[in-house]
């Protein structure tokens, strides 16, 4: 399941971009006409682009849309990013908390202005205004190697709040809903029933037989404890008859015989 965040400002109309201020134009054009399927934005560290997965500078995630709003006169425009794991926990641990965008002012065919890239950074004076100013008038701009064209922009560092969109996982009955609903009669959505279905016996097929251990534990359990009852009662019957037999029992008590003194004891007259 892909992860989206929440809309956050990448920019605004007026702010720094390589010396110059952004345009409001360009913001809009960004705006219509991003699509991934066209030129995908991926997120980066710093505006290096790695070239290794697992490298230092491996891409954070991509860049899904774009919108614009207005506030308080300026335009501004927001990003929403499917983030990797690595960037989530990165702005959890108040890493990389600042974006700047890269924008292509004449992208393509297209005539206009279109978002190449996304970068976060720690420390926003190394993509603040001063610092892009000064890359600008440089003979030799020291960004330069960052940008994917010569005449790209890079955007002044902006805070960022990263915040995910809860996404609710499709149950097995959605699914199937979903499939009823279908006007499509195609085969491949004839496969995609039979999958469900498919799914929806196997997982009644698992309830039901942990039903059955349930009950079949439980009539055991029953079974052991009548057992054990059927014996106590059993053992206190036999107890009560033997008080109620003793308890009719006459109390007998005999004293022994005496004999007297032997025979060949010597009598004395006193």
């Amino acid at each position: 399941m892909s992860t989206k965040s929440k809309w956050f400002v990448v920019a605004t109309e007026g702010a720094t971009a390589d010396g110059r201020n952004i345009e409001r134009k360009w913001l809009e054009e960004m705006a219509v006409n991003y699509d991934p399927t066209l030129y995908g934005a991926r997120v980066n560290l710093e505006h290096f682009k790695g070239i290794f997965p697992d490298g230092d500078f491996k891409r954070l995630g991509d860049v899904l849309a774009l919108k614009t709003e207005e506030r308080d006169g300026k335009l501004r425009l927001l990003a929403q990013i499917e983030p990797t794991k690595d960037l989530i926990e990165m702005v959890k641990n108040k890493q990389k908390v600042y974006t700047s965008i890269e924008v292509n002012p004449n992208f393509a065919d297209l005539n206009s202005a279109y978002l190449v890239g996304l970068a976060v950074t720690d420390d926003p004076a190394s993509l603040g205004t001063e610092m892009l100013a000064f890359s600008a008038q440089a003979k030799k701009n020291p960004l330069a190697h960052r940008k994917q064209d010569k005449d790209n922009l890079f955007s002044e560092a902006i805070e960022f709040t990263l915040e995910l969109e809860e996404q609710e996982k499709e149950s097995l009955l959605d699914k199937l809903k979903a499939m009823f609903t279908t006007k499509t009669n195609s085969k491949q959505t004839e496969q995609q029933l039979y999958k469900t279905l498919e799914d929806v016996s196997t997982l009644l097929t698992e309830q039901i037989k942990q039903a059955q251990e349930e009950n079949e534990n439980l009539t055991q359990q029953l079974n052991e404890l009548s057992t054990a009852n059927i014996a106590l009662t059993q053992q206190l019957q036999a107890l009560e008859q033997k008080i109620t037999t003793l308890e009719k029992e006459p109390i007998e008590f005999n004293r022994p015989v005496i004999t007297g003194a032997e025979k060949s004891m010597i009598e004395t007259d006193c």
